[in-house]
């Protein structure tokens, strides 16, 4: 029998694991992956990490913490801590999410319905310490103790006593890094708790008081693209030197010609790309220039420092790193005097450019934002431009991006699209605002460190990855060729992994690609053939 795990507990033995985690645990997975005994093991950390890094929650590692060298610096971080909850419940430096995070602090019914709609805790076999109400439920007893009531036995004796050490900071600060920040719990709570920005504000809370971060998203992410531009480490030149090759390759590949226009002013629409997709998906942008130009569209692309590059990775960890970038993307449309910003396919970046920013962008920084799936929609259903679908007789299925669909409730655009365009399309159960995480998501698919790679394979995308072999349950003979539709660029690239690391492409001819290349591929008036069936 498995051990009990309380609350309290997040705070003992820190010499010892928390939670074990064991394959045979997790969710059974459906054919052909549905015999653990055929599937990898979860692996054990090394023996260098373990000596080197606080490990002690559940046997992997997001952050990469180094164990404090004393007590005495034990001591301070468990002050800071202290500290920077004390601000996060201030209006002076939390007025951003204040009044949602003081609601969620004081409401929770704890009816565990959360728990049910949460994949990490469905996918890891229900293990307790990924239930979204466990984690909040920690920060909770902390909030009354430290803020609200100052501590004090009837406090204690009415909220339940937990005791703060660097322990419990070590394996909170790892736990909110176990939740991709769908917000599928807060859509199912029936008083709306947001678990999820629970999970945010405790990350936020350790970045901007500890200095707590995970370095992708950081250091190698917000960090990067505030100096260079970009978080791939593109610049300018480097960016614009790539569009050409697509260019020419877009042009080689559809017998249309294709130049990306940049900086130019006035025109209708700023097109922004997540811009790992020109590094790792470079037809995608090529399929968007495609479409425009043959809709006759007047757009540009931004050569301006983080105008080229939709990626926003401090809406995952950190509201100041956050704001400095949407202001970047702002600043780059003011500049050319476009009409609007489009963005790309890419789920964070929508969020953080249209819904988040909307607190943050005032004034003559307000410039219209839209989703590039509600202007694909209307070329396609206005018949600008004209499309064979006959040339998508192929299955295919929806990846529901969390940003795009629950937090932002675009759902019905693309798919008229794949209506339109793709035959043999089919859901997957559950879709749209009820849509499974893809497991990447709130920049896990940017993370591989240690075995944290094995974590979101083995247990976040757990659930996207019975969703897809249930889509797809009978055609599963290599011989079909099968296309997951996944406009987001994160989510890109957890399926890549995912596909990669249970062989599905070289076994079952599972693919991945994004909206616009699906869209390219029928396009009467292109060359046949658009799509790349191999793994990239």
């Amino acid at each position: 029998m498995k051990k009990r795990i309380k609350i309290e507990d997040i705070s003992k033995n820190p010499s010892e694991t928390l939670s074990q985690l064991d394959k045979n645990d997790f969710a059974t997975l459906p054919a052909p992956l549905n015999d653990p005994e055929t599937l990898p093991d979860f692996p054990p950390l090394s023996e260098a990490a373990m000596e080197k890094y606080e490990c002690s929650l559940d046997g992997t590692i997001a952050l990469n913490l180094p164990k404090p060298e004393s007590k005495e610096e034990e001591d301070r971080l468990v002050e800071g801590f202290i500290s920077g909850l004390e601000k996060l419940f201030s209006k002076e430096n939390n007025w951003t999410f204040l009044q949602p995070l003081v609601l969620s602090m004081e409401h929770c019914a704890t009816c565990h319905t959360c728990s049910d709609a949460c994949h990490i805790y469905e996918g890891s076999g229900k293990n307790p310490i990924y239930r979204p109400a466990y984690r909040s439920e920690v920060f909770r007893r902390l909030y009354k103790k430290y803020v609200k009531s100052k501590g004090g036995l009837l406090q204690a004796w009415r909220d339940g006593e937990i005791e703060l050490n660097w322990t419990t900071i070590t394996r909170l600060a790892e736990l909110s890094f176990r939740c991709n920040l769908c917000r599928r719990c807060a859509q199912t709570c029936p008083i709306g708790v947001d678990n999820a920005l629970i999970a945010h504000e405790i990350r936020k809370l350790l970045s901007q008081e500890l200095g707590i971060t995970a370095k992708e998203l950081h250091k190698d992410g917000s960090v990067l693209q505030l100096k260079v531009g970009s978080s791939t480490g593109m610049n300018s030149l480097v960016v614009k030197d790539n569009i050409e090759f697509i260019d020419e390759d877009v042009t080689e590949k559809t017998g249309m010609t294709i130049e990306t226009p940049w900086d130019k002013a006035g025109a209708d629409i700023l097109l922004i790309h997540n811009a790992g997709e020109i590094m790792a998906w470079p037809m995608n942008p090529g399929a968007f220039g495609v479409i425009f130009e043959a809709a006759g569209l007047s757009w540009t692309m931004s050569s301006e420092l983080a105008g080229y590059d939709s990626i926003n990775y401090g809406v995952w960890y950190d509201d100041a790193q956050f704001a400095r970038v949407a202001i970047k993307h702002a600043e780059a449309a003011k500049k050319l005097g476009v009409k609007k910003i489009v963005l790309g396919e890419c789920g964070h970046a929508h969020k953080a450019l249209t819904v988040i920013a909307d607190r943050v962008l005032t004034g003559d920084l307000n410039i219209p934002r839209e989703s590039s799936m509600v202007i694909l929609d209307e070329i396609i259903s206005s018949g600008r431009i004209k499309v064979d679908p006959s040339r998508n007789d192929f299955p295919v299925t929806l990846h529901d991006p969390c940003n795009l669909v629950r937090l932002m409730g675009i759902v019905e655009p693309q798919r008229r699209i794949l209506r339109k365009i793709a035959p043999q399309f089919r859901e997957m159960h559950p879709h749209g605002v009820n849509n499974y995480c893809c497991g990447g998501g709130s920049g896990f698919a940017i993370m591989s460190g240690n075995n944290f790679n094995d974590w979101r394979h083995q247990i976040a995308g757990r659930k996207k990855l019975e969703q897809i072999l249930g889509a797809f349950k009978d055609e599963l003979d290599p011989s079909i060729k099968k296309y997951i539709c996944a406009p987001c660029s994160n989510c890109k690239g957890q399926l890549r992994d995912l596909i990669t690391y249970y062989d599905l492409w070289e076994k079952h001819s599972i693919m991945y690609d994004g909206m616009v290349e699906l869209i390219v591929n029928c396009m009467e008036d292109v060359e046949p053939g658009f799509i790349e069936w191999e793994m990239h």
